[in-house]
């Protein structure tokens, strides 16, 4: 039996072969297309009257660019296992058998041929099971055949970069956190790896979870909850993939910045083109017709940080309640009289009396949001006239009819509509101004996009088979209902109350249930060991927390210090940044956007590895990160300069939460 790092050499041999033979299948493949279309040019004058020929040959040709295509696609698969074939071992002797077999698990299939023996086998293949779901001891996996019982002899772990083993060490249970890996490769302490097995038993409990329809997790920071929910999504894009593409699945995220972080990791697992974006974006596209712009998040967050004021947050959470959803209810109650003018239609020869219209209106389309139901009442006049005189309308006629019927509304303008529904509501309407001049304030958009779906048809959102919401906490209890009328399917939902973006922690999962179903489960995780312990303890008194439990991770002590102005706290952080570092990524975190710009600046006459990261952004790059406190969540570091102030308000104490747990090994906490 071989050991991990023959194995390795064993298999980067085959795996550059096979890429030569891929290669030059590839090469082939290209001959022979530009083969086909040089025959194609040259002949297809004589080509018979019929067109067979042609027809023979663009059907010749298709095949052969897919060819290529599906060989390009496994030459790029091959070149990320050539980087990291494997990073487990399962050793399995079967029942009766008295030798185990070693079972290498990666990111994907690898033999010598199609249709061989694996010499590598995919982590969400039915054998990769013992890897995952059993300790050493008595083991079974489900095969094709049936179930398959033995007994698991050990279980290995390496860490493989460019090819090379960093490091190995022998495991009872799968880890998937580099920073645990790296702990037990250089600690073989007892209780630490019972710490660890406690963690990963969470973990993998999670990721295989198939049963739960809405899967909530409640995860403290450096808890590796978001890495947990994209191994949870491609593995049940593996094991439900008959019903389910990658294309199926939405993952709203806070930025294109984070969406970038995070793509490397479902690309590793064998998955790719999960469709990502934020949720203040999805809303914009929806009222797009109606406004010409609309303001997100973080222009709240900013306007919060220059000029506090409490009356617009008020205003803000009123418009997010459960009472204002019951305020807009009322308000379409009331409008289903007050909207309409109804009056006789008649065209060629087919007349529709006011009474028929009322009876059509609040009977027989009674279930069709209000703006939806004329066109019902149109469509239902246009078929009868197209029945009785065998014809169809023409555009004119049809634009004429439409006029007619729609205009028995007072307005279908859905800006006026929500105005009026502010007024009678208590609130200052909105300005009266032409459409090239509307744009929402963020306390708007939402309750705007509620409006629109009560009062037109939605938008089927079919094709979306499970969301993954991140940042469960900075969703309101609005937000999450239109979320479940718009994507009534499975979900995963992940979060950390204590990194709201608010003055004040919002508790959603007191409100889930009721909005999601019956069908929620939550759970609860509490371990944080992806930040040292002086972070996690200085990052848990910053927020009140003592109920995590710490991983023994030691580092460096948290450097706080209080500076006159931001200019000598970046000279600080210079001095830092001039210093020989072994860490890869180095984030420099401000409160507000002109604060980032000054800093990125400043520090970009030192650096080249620099990059500023603003709310257009859409790379996450290696090196020296400058940008927003509200940017950098979900996303994390190795190590943190945090600019804060001296002064301190609610939304101030939560940015300097969301900073230290930024930090995984280093950081440092400046004020000025």
């Amino acid at each position: 039996m071989r050991d991990g790092k023959s194995y390795l050499t064993f298999i980067i041999e085959k795996l550059q072969q096979r890429l030569k033979e891929v290669d030059s299948s590839i090469s082939q493949g290209q001959k022979e297309i530009e083969g086909m279309h040089e025959y194609y040019w040259e002949n297809y004058t004589e080509m018979d009257q019929y067109g067979y020929e042609n027809f023979d040959n663009q059907q010749a040709l298709l095949q052969q660019v897919n060819a290529n295509q599906e060989q390009l696609a496994l030459k790029h698969r091959l070149e990320r296992m050539l980087n990291a074939p494997f990073f487990g071992r399962v050793d399995f002797c079967y029942e009766d058998e008295d030798t185990p077999e070693s079972f290498y698990i990666g990111i994907g299939n690898f033999s010598e041929q199609t249709g061989q023996v694996p010499y590598i086998y995919d982590w969400r293949a039915p054998v990769s099971s013992l890897f995952y779901d059993f300790d050493k001891g008595p083991a079974s996996y489900e095969a094709p055949a049936g179930v398959l019982e033995g007994e698991i002899h050990s279980k290995w772990q390496y860490k493989i970069r460019c090819g090379k083993m960093i490091y190995a060490f022998e495991s009872d249970i799968k880890i998937d956190d580099d920073i645990l890996k790296a702990e037990l490769g250089s600690n073989g302490d007892v209780q630490l790896k019972n710490i660890v097995r406690t963690i990963q038993k969470e973990q993998n409990a999670i990721i295989r979870n198939t049963k739960d329809k809405i899967l909530v997790i409640q995860g403290a920071a450096g808890s590796g909850k978001t890495s947990i929910a994209l191994h949870r999504i491609a593995y049940l894009l593996y094991h439900d993939r008959k019903h389910m593409k990658s294309s199926n699945i939405l993952i709203l995220s806070p930025n294109s910045v984070f969406s970038d972080y995070i793509s490397h990791i479902l690309p590793e697992l064998g998955e790719e083109n999960i469709q990502e974006m934020s949720f203040d974006l999805f809303a914009y596209r929806e009222l797009r017709d109606t406004v010409i712009d609309c303001e997100d998040r973080y222009d709240q967050i900013e306007r919060e940080l220059s000029c506090p004021d409490a009356e617009a947050q008020d205003r803000l959470h009123r418009k997010q309640s459960e009472e204002f959803l019951g305020l807009t209810e009322v308000f379409l109650a009331n409008l289903e009289d007050s909207l309409m003018d109804f009056h006789e239609v008649s065209f060629k020869g087919i007349v529709k009396t006011e009474a028929e219209l009322v009876n059509l209106f609040y009977f027989k389309f009674q279930d069709l949001p209000l703006l939806s139901r004329m066109e019902a009442i149109l469509e239902h006049f246009t078929d009868e006239y197209e029945t009785l005189y065998n014809r169809r309308l023409s555009e004119e006629e049809e634009e004429k009819l439409s006029q007619e019927f729609m205009g028995m509304y007072a307005t279908r303008d859905l800006y006026v509509l929500y105005s009026q529904l502010l007024e009678e509501s208590g609130f200052a309407p909105l300005p009266h101004v032409s459409y090239e001049k509307r744009v929402l304030a963020y306390e708007d958009v939402y309750p705007m996009l509620y409006l629109k779906y009560r009062l037109y048809q939605k938008k089927g959102q079919k094709n979306i088979k499970h969301l993954v919401i991140d940042e469960m906490q900075d969703y309101s209890f609005l937000q999450y209902t239109i979320l479940a009328e718009l994507f009534p399917c499975k979900m995963t939902i992940l979060g950390d109350c204590a990194q709201t973006m608010e003055e004040q922690q919002q508790d959603v999962l007191k409100f889930l249930p009721g909005i999601l179903g019956r069908h929620t489960r939550t759970i609860v995780m509490n371990k944080s060991y992806r930040n040292t312990v002086e972070i996690a303890r200085y990052a848990n008194r910053l927020a009140g927390l003592t109920d995590m439990e710490l991983l023994e991770r030691h580092g460096k002590e948290v450097e706080e210090q209080k500076f006159a102005c931001q200019e000598e706290a970046l000279k600080k952080v210079l001095s830092h940044l001039q210093q020989e570092s072994p860490y890869e990524t180095t984030a420099v975190l401000t409160m507000t956007e002109q604060e980032a710009l000054m800093a990125y600046q400043y520090l970009k006459e030192y650096f080249q590895d620099i990059s500023y990261i603003d709310r257009n952004s859409s790379a996450f790059q290696k090196g020296i990160t400058v940008t927003t406190f509200y940017l950098a969540k979900g996303l994390e570091f190795d190590r943190v300069f945090a600019l804060g102030r001296k002064e301190k308000n609610g939304l101030l104490l939560q940015a300097e939460y969301i900073c230290a747990t930024r930090a995984l090994h280093e950081l440092y906490m400046y004020e000025s």
